[in-house]
């Protein structure tokens, strides 16, 4: 099913190299991080509630773009992950009616396996970027995202430095603007509105992704911070691990199965969980790849050139 909303043009690729535009300069400081929230899934871990420092850092104001990924493309040859594989998960409501009936995730079996899917065709080989040059790249893994963001000259944020981020300087909100998601009825992220998976209302405009920079940032500058995409952290994941209390600089466990992931996506619903939340939390193995799943550029300030 088509965006209701209309095409976003083509941008401009932006230039090679480490100057990626779009970098947000956030202070160092102690923040709450986490939640007690109803609204969330037990096993996620998102609390307790703890006290977290983070040095000063740059971070995307916007998810790593089609355009973006597809300069760091050119310059390095990367074939990424989906690539090699020859198949990624797309959302089964994505397909065009006469697409070949395909294997499904037996526990979420509105994730489809689709030989050809990758960045460059998200809906599978007859699909292509057309008007998505603006729209976050996905189907990447957590080993792609690494990979741009060593070539950009930066890494990708730990989960502290991504929730300090998405915060915007409000403490202990639901959401980066605050605790309604829908506040005097104005839409602030794409997730899924409607029964989920079968109907979705478009209220937001949009049925897959949206422009990396649609809806009113947040206070510290961030596009889309929650929905659209699932952004990938370098945290290995645990539920436990962050109960240890006041933290200066947490990096996560120093090994695991899984990557932390946060913000949820445009698939994101009020079912049992609704993890389009900023203390949300979720984690995928690293080689996985999805037509939900992104990431965002960060770089230490130590790294910018004087």
């Amino acid at each position: 099913m088509p965006s209701r909303a209309p095409a976003a043009p083509d941008e401009p690729s932006p230039p090679e190299g480490p100057d990626l535009p779009g970098m947000v300069m956030l202070p160092g400081d102690w923040f709450w991080m986490g939640a007690r929230d109803r609204a969330g899934f037990p096993g996620d871990g998102e609390g307790p509630v703890r006290r977290v420092r983070v040095d000063a850092f740059r971070i995307g104001a916007t998810a790593v773009t089609n355009a973006q990924f597809a300069t760091f493309v050119a310059g390095t040859g990367r074939v990424t992950d989906a690539e090699r594989f020859g198949w990624s998960l797309v959302f089964a409501g994505l397909l065009p009616a006469d697409a070949p009936r395909t294997r499904a995730l037996p526990d979420a079996p509105w994730w489809r396996v689709v030989v050809g899917a990758d960045w460059r065709h998200p809906e599978g080989p007859t699909s292509s970027l057309a008007g998505r040059t603006a729209h976050p790249v996905v189907h990447v893994t957590w080993h792609d995202a690494v990979a741009y963001c060593a070539w950009a000259g930066g890494r990708l944020p730990s989960e502290a430095e991504w929730e300090y981020a998405a915060r915007g300087r409000l403490e202990q909100r639901r959401y980066p603007w605050g605790d309604e998601l829908v506040p005097g009825g104005a839409h602030r992220c794409n997730v899924w509105q409607g029964r989920f998976p079968t109907h979705n209302s478009l209220d937001d405009g949009y049925y897959g992704t949206c422009p990396a920079a649609a809806y009113p940032p947040n206070g510290h500058g961030l596009y889309n911070a929650v929905g659209n995409v699932w952004e990938w952290c370098a945290d290995w994941w645990s539920a436990t691990w962050h109960r240890g209390g006041a933290r200066e600089n947490p990096a996560g466990p120093g090994a695991g199965e899984r990557k932390v992931v946060k913000g949820g996506s445009y698939l994101s619903h009020h079912g049992h969980d609704f993890r389009c939340r900023v203390a949300a939390r979720s984690a995928r193995p690293p080689e996985w790849s999805t037509g939900d799943l992104g990431f965002r550029h960060v770089r230490g300030v130590a790294a910018d050139p004087a």
